[in-house]
């Protein structure tokens, strides 16, 4: 997926800060913390996760479906792996 290459950095960037609000919700944990603090680290982990999602999708959509240069079994075949990403996500 050339689009993953081109913005590489910003998403590795985005799964470096999310690795690290996975680290204080362990360190949280093995700490004792409250729940409530704990839940709040949980929920923004989890926002950020779907946001890094919602841009991998967006990307995937703009490159592998929309995009006018493709072919009818391009675009299908780009639906057809986001569908099947999007189902297993919803489960």
């Amino acid at each position: 997926m050339a689009h993953t290459v081109t913005n590489k950095k910003k998403l590795v960037s985005r799964v470096r800060r999310i690795a690290g609000q996975l680290g204080a919700i362990e360190r949280a944990i093995e700490s004792e913390a409250g729940c409530s603090q704990i839940l709040q680290q949980v929920a923004a982990a989890r926002g950020a996760m779907g946001g890094l999602l919602e841009e991998l999708i967006e990307d995937h959509l703009r490159h592998h479906v929309a995009r006018p240069d493709l072919n009818e079994a391009e675009r299908r075949s780009g639906a057809d792996e986001l569908i099947a990403i999007i189902r297993r996500y919803s489960k």
